[in-house]
């Protein structure tokens, strides 16, 4: 039986990498990708052998895994972030019932939602919802509801995809639907190229999200404001929430059993 390892390598190079992932990688006979994430991967195992094959394509990319493991190869197929994340893990799935003789394992990896929020601060500190703002699978009439769901419900969100060549407006008017329930001074936060070579952060307030330049590559964060949770910016610049539910200015003496 073949075995395919579908792996999230995390958001950049090696040290994003979770142990399990580098191992996948390492047991592997050949990785396969797209182009830029088997660059990413090839960094871990730099004399792997190797397939990438250009953006888009997931099913053919799927399938071309799938039927080498299915050919006795041990196979690692790799995407950026975690593989259940709008990752290759749900199309292998959905794919492998015509390929009985491959034993599919999924290698979880940290998403840009949680390593954008580490590069940023804390945002993520309270309840938060993730939304793609890509239409190649989902209608954008669909992305507009839920954007207007989860803004009405004050959760911090986190957006992927905020812009491409062909869907320039996407980031503006995601930003016009917010505002329909969020106050302009919202803040907000951005990381491009997370832990990858170049990698920029910053932060704007929500009535200036829809102008800040965004790629495929960059994951945005906006903040909840609810009553009892304050975004905020610390001394060293870091973008957090401070609830007010926790009674963190109060000294509490450190117990044996837990300190």
């Amino acid at each position: 039986m073949g075995k395919l390892f579908v792996v999230g390598i995390g958001p950049g190079g090696p040290d994003g990498m979770t142990i399990a992932a580098r191992r996948a990688l390492e047991a592997a006979d050949i990785v396969v990708g797209y182009t830029k994430y088997v660059e990413l991967a090839l960094a871990a195992v730099p004399d792997a052998a190797h397939l990438a094959t250009p953006m888009m394509h997931e099913v053919e990319r799927c399938r071309l895994a799938l039927s080498r493991a299915q050919s006795g190869e041990a196979v690692a197929l790799v995407c950026s972030g975690d593989a259940g994340v709008y990752g290759m893990a749900s199309p292998v799935l959905d794919l492998a019932e015509d390929y009985p003789d491959v034993d599919v394992e999924v290698i979880a990896g940290a998403t840009a939602a949680q390593s954008g929020s580490a590069v940023l601060g804390a945002p993520l500190a309270h309840d938060f919802a993730v939304v793609s703002l890509s239409d190649l699978l989902t209608p954008w009439e669909v992305i507009e509801r839920r954007l207007a769901a989860v803004a009405s419900a004050d959760f911090c969100i986190c957006l992927y995809n905020p812009r491409s060549r062909k869907r320039a407006d996407r980031l503006s008017r995601a930003a016009k639907i917010m505002l329909e329930w969020k106050a302009p001074d919202t803040l907000c936060g951005w990381v491009r190229n997370i832990g990858r070579e170049g990698q920029q952060s910053g932060m704007c307030r929500l009535s200036e999200l829809g102008e800040i330049d965004a790629d495929m590559f960059t994951c945005r964060l906006y903040t909840a404001d609810a009553a009892d949770e304050l975004p905020c910016v610390d001394l060293a610049g870091r973008l957090t929430i401070h609830k007010k539910l926790y009674p963190h200015t109060a000294s509490v003496a450190p117990t044996e059993a837990g300190l």
